[in-house]
């Protein structure tokens, strides 16, 4: 019941956003028309991953990401940035940060397990911070751009900048944590599972082998 009510939160988010595109695209305010499609693009990745790679993404994972692309688009498309500042910014940086630093978890522990490296736990909490920080950088430099090279005015100035990658950072932390403590009391194979699925690496391969 939970992983439908999931799953149908999830659609009802990129329906959401579908809804930006469309009224940015109707008034003219193509700035917000573009950001939208972009972030609708991202929410579909992860059903072209698990039909690629042959992977099963745990919907709460789907859900995360589709949210947390949702709260920036919606953010600056309604002005929620700034009828709740500075909460709203600093909410939503770290579901980010959460989301993103799940994100690297699991291509961690999937290099781990498909390829010769045998990462040890300090070294999979170091790569899951340095991967949510790099993202984090990354997304400030596509605000910075937008803001530049189409009028934007996502970026409030350098302490608001700074304070975005704080807050991001703390979302890496609690990840980080969360790892630290799990890859204690459970495998790498478990936890890998856990996060992926069971990867079908046989269908992968036939998959490969026809292209």
């Amino acid at each position: 019941m939970k992983i439908k009510l999931g799953k149908i939160v999830t659609l009802i988010l990129q329906f959401f956003i579908i809804l930006i595109i469309y009224a940015s695209f109707y008034t003219g305010d193509y700035f917000f028309a573009i950001g939208g499609i972009f972030a609708l693009f991202l929410t579909i990745v992860p059903y072209i991953v698990e039909r690629k790679l042959c992977l099963v993404i745990p919907w709460w994972l789907t859900f995360l990401i589709v949210l947390s692309l949702y709260i920036h688009l919606a953010g600056e498309y309604y002005s929620w940035y700034l009828l709740f500042s500075p909460y709203y910014d600093k909410f939503a940086h770290t579901i980010s940060g959460i989301t993103v630093g799940l994100l690297g978890f699991t291509v961690v522990l999937l290099i781990d397990r498909y390829t010769e490296n045998n990462f040890n736990r300090p070294l999979i909490i170091f790569m899951i911070f340095m991967f949510t920080m790099a993202f984090g950088a990354i997304w400030e430099i596509i605000e910075f751009s937008m803001d530049i090279f189409f009028g934007g005015k996502m970026q409030h100035g350098n302490t608001d900048t700074m304070l975005d990658m704080i807050f991001v950072m703390g979302g890496a932390i609690i990840v980080a944590a969360l790892g630290n403590f799990y890859l204690r009391k459970m495998s790498k194979l478990d936890l890998t599972q856990l996060l992926a699925g069971n990867p079908d690496l046989d269908r992968y391969k036939r998959i490969k082998s026809k292209k």
